[in-house]
């Protein structure tokens, strides 16, 4: 993996090893119970905080692990096709956050909204994809009713909660100076374009 200039690998990988860890441990704030889970979405936050503070790359393999890891060391989500789908839907939120954000030319909150938009939308794309997929290897079919309710109705407060609470952790660590917003300075901006 490419590292962004300055970027601490040993770092960005403790980091990650932080952020699977909370994935694996918060969704036990919902109980274990499904319907909760499907609405607060749990192990989204970390993959999205992942992505953002360590890099794409970092947030694409957690979330690419967290869901298959989950289900074989809880039973929960079910491996096949739940957590399949949400592993390819994970994977999309660390990469696609991560990757509009770290490409930003100011990073700032608006910034940081636009990257998580565009992360949910593309995720919850992936994750239709994967269960026609899926559901059609096992012979079933996926609705789309079933579509709209997994990824908005049902998701409404995940969404609610994610787009409070992720710009709010990450405005906390930029006042603590841990993770800094940055603007590019003319310098950049110049050594860009030659």
């Amino acid at each position: 993996m490419k590292e962004k200039s300055g970027a601490n690998p040993i770092k960005n990988l403790t980091l990650s090893a932080m952020f699977l860890a909370i994935g694996l441990v918060l969704p036990f704030l919902t109980g274990q119970i499904q319907q909760i889970g499907n609405m607060l979405l749990p192990m989204h936050i970390p993959v999205f905080l992942c992505g953002l503070i360590c890099g794409w790359q970092y947030g694409a393999v957690v979330g690419l692990v967290l869901p298959l890891m989950r289900s074989v060391l809880f039973g929960m989500p079910p491996l096949f096709p739940t957590a399949a789908a949400m592993s390819a839907e994970l994977l999309t939120y660390g990469l696609v956050a991560g990757l509009i954000y770290s490409r930003s030319r100011w990073q700032c909150v608006i910034a940081l909204y636009r990257a998580l938009i565009a992360a949910m939308i593309a995720g919850r794309i992936v994750w239709g994809a994967a269960e026609v997929i899926l559901l059609g290897i096992g012979g079933n079919a996926f609705t789309w009713n079933a579509f709209i309710a997994g990824t908005v109705l049902n998701a409404v407060p995940g969404i609610i909660l994610q787009l409070i609470l992720i710009p709010a952790v990450m405005v906390a660590l930029n006042r603590t100076g841990l993770v800094k917003f940055h603007r590019e300075r003319k310098s950049e901006r110049v050594e860009n374009t030659i």
